[in-house]
């Protein structure tokens, strides 16, 4: 069953871990969680932001927004990177809903392993592809 790989087993580990530490906001994270295409990647916590990986191992790979507590019950979107912002969100479910729409083209379910190993085994760019159009 492939709920049962590896790769899964350990998404879901984190999605416990993340629950059980208590930093992010509960109503945040089962939104997130309710998302199918957050919830096939590997979450994780920083000063109380909820990121996302396309790896289920450290060290994470960082071309995914993540969410921002904000004042009053509110959240902010940034990122990828840390000087990036996307914007503020009033609800949960505008915030994920910011995050799902900008990942990654071809953004699957979560490698087993690091970002290293999910870089080395990354298909070659076709150089006969624009890529910005495919």
């Amino acid at each position: 069953m492939a709920t049962d790989s590896p790769r899964n087993t350990r998404v879901e580990e984190g999605w416990q871990a993340v629950r059980d530490d208590g930093r992010v906001r509960p109503e945040l994270l089962e939104t997130a969680y309710a998302e199918p295409r957050l919830r096939q990647l590997f979450p994780w916590t920083g000063m109380g932001e909820l990121h996302f990986s396309r790896c289920t191992e450290w060290p994470w790979t960082w071309d995914i927004p993540y969410i921002q507590p904000a004042a009053e019950g509110t959240y902010w979107v940034s990122g990828p990177l840390r000087s990036e912002t996307v914007g503020p969100a009033a609800t949960a479910q505008e915030a994920v809903a910011m995050v799902a729409g900008l990942l990654p083209p071809g953004c699957g379910p979560a490698y087993a392993n690091t970002r290293d190993e999910l870089e080395a085994t990354a298909p070659e760019p076709n150089a006969d592809e624009d890529p910005l159009t495919g």
